[in-house]
């Protein structure tokens, strides 16, 4: 991939990373007021917008001309050859409750999930940096990381719970041991690094804005993600879309939580 493109993504997530930071110091509190609604039709948060508002600004200054779809003001059409899969705030919930684990996430790429070429995912609070390039490998703060070829021995997987559980999800959380932490992109990035054994979203709820950056992260790290059902995990690069996700650390983990 064009290295222009990929350092674009950089600065942008970089940018968006300070934006929130300054902007937890100073004005915390307007953090969880809703301020209208994104592109998806749900609510959007002061926080999401001081996000997207400052990685939009950014990218609108580069000479470096991509398309952007994100949650909030949808799709942006530049007539370029690439997109930018933003979710400024992953884990928006985590964010405006105090609650230090959530990330900007980047993912680049034309159509759908499986063209994804570079993916990023920041997190915010802890300024630790997931990356991946397709067929280049998977880094944390530069540092190569792969998924363990066995899970612990006492697996801890990661669950979508409350009103997103399932079946799946509710057999899961009454054998294993579990955890439920609330951005997607960063669980799914755990799991690339062995922190996480699996993560699981039992019902169709994702969208690629969620999960474009870190399931490429993912599978360059040598992890598996598939829907619910067990298939190969894919997507267009729209808002329309949802999807279940389980993902792990390797295929017989996967047929474990799917069966």
């Amino acid at each position: 991939m064009n290295e222009e493109i990929k350092l674009l993504a950089n600065k942008t997530a970089e940018t968006v990373a300070r934006k929130v930071k300054k902007a937890n110091s100073l004005e915390f509190l307007k953090f969880g007021n809703n301020v209208g609604l994104g592109a998806d039709g749900t609510i959007t948060k002061y926080v999401d917008k001081i996000a997207e508002d400052a990685a939009l600004k950014f990218i609108k200054k580069s000479k470096i001309k991509v398309n952007i779809l994100s949650e909030e003001v949808g799709f942006v059409d530049n007539d370029a050859e690439y997109t930018f899969v933003l979710d400024p705030v992953d884990g928006t919930r985590n964010a405006y409750r105090g609650i230090p684990f959530y990330s900007v996430s980047i993912g680049v790429g034309k159509s759908k999930i499986s063209d994804i070429e570079y993916g990023i995912v920041k997190n915010i609070p802890a300024g630790d940096i997931f990356t991946a390039e397709k067929k280049c490998g998977a880094y944390l703060n530069g540092n190569r990381i792969g998924t363990p070829e066995m899970p612990d021995k006492e697996p801890l997987c990661s669950l979508a719970l409350g009103k997103n559980f399932d079946k799946v999800t509710i057999s899961l959380a009454k054998k294993e041991k579990v955890r439920s932490l609330g951005s997607a992109s960063l669980e799914m990035c755990m799991v690339a690094i062995g922190a996480l054994d699996s993560y699981v979203v039992g019902k169709e709820y994702l969208r690629v804005v969620d999960i474009a950056a870190s399931t490429l992260i993912l599978r360059e790290a040598g992890g598996i993600v598939t829907n619910i059902l067990g298939d190969e995990l894919d997507m267009q690069i729209n808002l329309d879309e949802r999807t279940s996700v389980v993902a792990a650390c390797n295929e017989a983990v996967i047929k474990k939580i799917i069966s």
